[in-house]
């Protein structure tokens, strides 16, 4: 059963999740079909990433109840200023009333507040059931909530292992931003002595070890993959928990690149 982490509107935010970045045309249907098969119930979506229409065909096609599965998808930066008509042809495409989770992709220049306050008018009259931001750092998500008195329920950032940063974790909590990671193995070694231990103890790759380590931390994490079989293979990772130990030591990765 996938374990989820709660945002600040209320909504129960899957951990680990399927991304779909630079995938496309029929291979983008057919990836998250075999995501939604092999039980991922959380798919991560974006305006620019060209696929929304190839998303919402498969989320319709699969079978799974709408209210089973939460999709995030993304305003380019380039956009400000036509929130509304872009939320409207991302809402066609996936073919759905409302998205859990709509995201500024990047701060906009000079316009953060102002596309923000449009953010929260969507999430007002239900269009997307939570709002968000990405590639922000602290300050703008500080400018955001005071300005507007509304904080962003999710930050997707790069991350993983070698970019574990405890305070930079620690800030968002205390502001009730979820820490939702993009990137976990462009930016791993997976080779590493300590993966490689541990995912020899447990019987899996290190791939899953870098997975779980995002699960336990309460990290969103969405990797993606074409290929069926590593699709499923990452969601496998229900059979062993990392220990304190392994877990600090796996923060520890990016102290040692």
């Amino acid at each position: 059963m996938t374990q989820n982490v709660q945002l600040n509107s209320g909504t129960a935010m899957p951990l680990l999740g399927f991304g779909t970045w630079q995938i496309r045309g029929e291979q983008a249907y057919e990836a998250v079909r075999a995501a939604l098969d092999a039980g991922y119930r959380h798919i991560d979506t974006a305006t620019m990433y060209g696929n929304e229409a190839e998303v919402g065909r498969a989320l319709r096609d699969s079978g799974v109840p709408r209210d089973e599965v939460f999709v995030t998808t993304k305003l380019p930066p380039e956009r400000a200023g036509r929130e509304d008509a872009t939320l409207d042809a991302s809402l066609r495409d996936l073919g759905v009333d409302a998205v859990d989770l709509w995201l500024i992709h990047w701060p906009p220049r000079r316009k953060s507040v102002a596309v923000w306050e449009k953010f929260v008018a969507a999430k007002e009259s239900g269009r997307a059931r939570a709002i968000g931001v990405s590639n922000y750092d602290l300050g703008e998500i500080d400018e955001l909530t005071n300005t507007t008195g509304v904080t962003p329920a999710v930050n997707q950032i790069r991350f993983g292992p070698a970019l574990y940063d405890a305070k930079l974790v620690a800030g968002h909590r205390e502001r009730g931003v979820v820490v939702e990671g993009y990137s976990p193995f462009k930016t791993t070694n997976l080779r590493d002595p300590l993966l490689t231990r541990l995912a020899e103890k447990y019987g899996v790759d290190a791939a899953r070890v870098v997975l779980k380590w995002h699960v336990q931390r309460e990290i969103v994490v969405i990797p993606k993959s074409a290929r069926p079989e590593r699709i499923a293979q990452n969601l496998d990772i229900g059979g062993f928990t990392l220990t304190d130990e392994e877990l600090a030591g796996i923060d520890g990765l990016g102290q040692r690149r």
